[in-house]
């Protein structure tokens, strides 16, 4: 079916109305979009409260928004709440409006959203996905949770005014039989280049040294820096085998029984990897991770991901 569009002008992002549809609730779709939700997306690393004084920071209450800890960032940025609650939540929402937010960073009220919202990634989320994804929004209990709004500088908001972009075809789902090309869908999805990929001194991602880490990521809390995932032999993960990838995303259940076992963070025991989440990744879904991982372009760069000295900025 066309799509009416609202071409962007000076004044605002390129805007599609939103989907005609009411998604299909169905058990299986659920259990889907839960999937999706708690591991592949993780969707609770920004949307959830979450206790960062313990390692791997444990969410405490899924989905009811949360005010974004990272340092460095434009302005305040608030990651709302997800639930179905009519007044501080998505209640008011229909399910055409959450499917646009998620893949094309369009808001209900037709305002562009930051990309720290992985938006840019999310476009290439199939229809099946996106859909059960909301599926399992409607279906979390509702939360009452008032919190700020997002506050960004004038300049941040005229730059971000062109990152939305209409989904204007079918998208497809991947084939988890081509195992290379699913395991570049879930690696997009789960929005890896986000953190692994090294930032070019003017801003952006430098895709010349994609995957290859050394980022920096400061909180209130504590520092990391994001590991090299390429398959460099020496930097990277090049030696590592299948199983020594897999047991290191299940670290957390490998390591602790229970969330309450986590300890507390230190300047050596701080991380912002998503371990509690990608440690429900069935082992298909791994394999397909690493298999996309290892044909990437090895990059040489050794990375401290807790330096003695952090610089100063």
């Amino acid at each position: 079916m066309a799509v009416a569009l609202i071409v962007a002008c000076s004044c605002g992002p390129a805007v599609a109305p939103p989907p005609n549809i009411t998604v299909d609730n169905s058990p299986e779709r659920v259990a889907l979009g839960k999937y999706l939700y708690t591991v592949v997306a993780d969707c609770d690393s920004c949307h959830g409260e979450r206790d960062y004084s313990r390692l791997y920071a444990p969410v405490t209450a899924s989905g009811k928004g949360s005010v974004l800890i990272l340092q460095g960032l434009p302005g305040k940025i608030v990651a709302p709440n997800l639930t179905p609650d009519r007044e501080t939540g998505l209640g008011s929402w229909t399910d055409g409006e959450k499917i646009r937010a998620i893949r094309e960073g369009i808001s209900k009220d037709g305002h562009p959203l930051h990309p720290t919202m992985p938006y840019p990634s999310y476009f290439y989320m199939s229809d099946i996905d996106v859909q059960a994804l909301v599926a399992y929004l409607d279906s979390m209990p509702a939360i009452r949770n008032p919190l700020p709004r997002t506050e960004l500088p004038p300049g941040v908001v005229k730059e971000i005014r062109g990152k939305p972009r209409p989904v204007r075809e079918p998208v497809q789902p991947a084939n988890p039989a081509n195992q290379r090309s699913y395991g570049e869908y879930l690696v997009t999805i789960a929005y890896c280049d986000e953190c692994h990929t090294p930032q070019k001194k003017g801003g952006g991602p430098d895709f010349s040294r994609r995957y290859a880490g050394g980022q920096l990521f400061r909180t209130a809390y504590g520092s990391v820096v994001s590991a090299n995932i390429t398959p460099d032999k020496d930097t990277g993960i090049g030696n590592w085998d299948f199983a020594r990838f897999r047991d290191r995303l299940r670290t957390f259940p490998k390591d602790y029984s229970s969330v309450d076992k986590l300890p507390k963070i230190g300047p050596d025991r701080f991380t912002l990897m998503h371990y509690i989440a990608y440690a429900g990744f069935t082992d298909e879904d791994m394999a397909a991770i690493f298999a996309f991982l290892q044909v990437q372009t090895a990059v040489k760069q050794s990375v401290q991901p807790h330096p003695a000295s952090m610089p100063a900025n």
